[in-house]
């Protein structure tokens, strides 16, 4: 699978651009801020309906402009699809495939599939567990798009609850007696529900991804691992495999917590509070890793995730946007000899020796707003 043709229309910096792109190799090339970057996010918003830089679509829509347009042309071998995600900051996102607006955006979900590699990935190791949460919820969308509806129940359940817990906090603050927490059974029951498929989801990704992640490490760093990770959930979760045990695990959890939770106003218990714990060797990556050692890490997170949606039929776009210039020589040279034979790679650089010699394909100058092919 590749994406034969991008189209933008008032997305970041560009008024209107028009990029033919071939299977292999391609590298943007150009100073920073010039909107090489731009043009990669474009393809990974297609992927994920999101960006890897902001949380929110309102930066993607160039200034003084209403909405943003994200067309391109996608052969997978002998078929050729025609997406369109149309931006609007404030109102519903459209789409369009083939030209037919009957569409929801999140029906485009599957059609690209990228894995991306940039600067913001230390993240994985170095960040929040926000990060390595989106990280698994993001991969198990690329396996099963169907997995964006159920993350978007899951968000809607879990808004509907803490509503209700805030209201029952402030009203236990200022006194109140007598508060109907009826429905808070009911809320318990939908979260479990969802939480429950959820949560299986990630359990299978992580068993499947770990000894990847363990091989991908190795080849970056050879003799530096072995890397393995757990998931951190609710009590009782990491023993439970089907989404029935766990529905049962959750709504025990959100039982015992409930009276801290009205409390404190808000759900204390689900899969928007889980981890995945890191190791390297013995000891936890965050906290514990070397800078060099956690780019090693994130890296092998970024190739499991290839070699697994490889393994599945539909090999994605590799992305990597500035990624060369934060390593050292060796890694470098490690991390291009293992993805030059995808089946198409896009590569962002400030100059010309931050590409790998290895990497040979097309390259586009980029430069106040022109992409021109050299």
């Amino acid at each position: 699978m590749h994406v034969s043709h991008l189209s933008l229309a008032d997305f970041r910096s560009y008024a209107r651009v028009e990029v033919p792109l071939d299977p292999g190799v391609t590298a943007f090339v150009g100073p920073n801020g010039q909107g090489k970057t731009n043009l990669v996010e474009a393809v990974g918003y297609l992927a994920t309906l999101g960006s890897h830089r902001v949380s929110s679509d309102a930066p993607l829509v160039r200034m003084g402009a209403e909405r943003a347009i994200i067309r391109a042309a996608v052969t997978q071998g002998e078929r050729q699809q025609l997406i369109e995600l149309e931006l609007n900051p404030g109102k519903a996102n459209r789409a369009r495939i083939n030209r037919s607006s009957q569409v929801r955006p999140r029906d485009v979900l599957g059609i690209v599939r990228t894995v991306l590699f940039a600067p913001e990935d230390l993240a994985l190791v170095k960040g929040d567990p926000g990060e390595r949460r989106r990280f698994l919820d993001e991969l198990i969308t690329a396996r099963s798009p169907r997995m964006a509806g159920v993350r978007s129940d899951y968000e809607r359940v879990l808004k509907q609850r803490n509503t209700l817990l805030k209201s029952a906090a402030m009203a236990r603050r200022h006194g109140g007696r007598g508060l109907d927490l009826s429905t808070l059974d009911i809320w318990d029951q939908h979260l479990a529900r969802v939480g429950g498929e959820l949560l299986a989801q990630r359990l299978d990704l992580i068993a499947t991804l770990r000894p990847l992640a363990d091989k991908a490490y190795e080849q970056l760093a050879p003799g530096g691992g072995p890397v393995a990770f757990d998931y951190r959930g609710p009590a009782g979760s990491e023993g439970a495999h089907s989404r029935e045990e766990l529905y049962e695990v959750l709504l025990a959890a959100l039982a015992e917590s409930r009276k801290q939770e009205i409390e404190r106003g808000v759900t204390l218990v689900g899969p928007h509070r889980d981890d995945l714990l890191l190791r390297l060797g013995q000891l936890p990556a965050k906290g514990y890793a070397s800078h060099g050692e956690s780019w090693s890490y994130a890296l092998a997170l970024r190739l499991a995730s290839y070699e697994l949606l490889r393994s599945e039929g539909n090999e994605p776009i590799l992305v990597l946007d500035d990624v060369f210039a934060e390593l050292d020589a060796r890694r470098r040279e490690r991390l291009a000899e293992l993805v030059a034979q995808g089946e198409q790679v896009l590569v962002t650089a400030a100059v010309d020796d931050d590409v790998p010699g290895v990497l040979v394909g097309a390259r586009y100058a980029v430069s106040e707003g022109s992409v021109e092919r050299v």
